[in-house]
């Protein structure tokens, strides 16, 4: 349950949508575009909450159920 809870609130965070997500789009690197950087954030952030879970369930919940 606590494995659960950090996850969710890892991925909570990463997202542009939210207020550290928000904070970095806003400072960006100039280097990169806008528009680029915003979809860079978007992609990570959908990975994050694609795989986090599948890891804390395989890393978490698949060896307690081994034993």
């Amino acid at each position: 349950m606590v494995a659960a809870l950090a996850v969710s609130s890892t991925i909570v965070d990463v997202s542009p949508f939210s207020t550290n997500g928000a904070i970095m789009v806003a400072n960006r690197p100039d280097s990169i575009g806008e528009e680029a950087f915003y979809k860079q954030v978007l992609r990570y952030s959908v990975l994050v909450v694609v795989l986090g879970p599948l890891l804390v369930w395989g890393a978490v919940v698949v060896p307690g159920g081994l034993g």
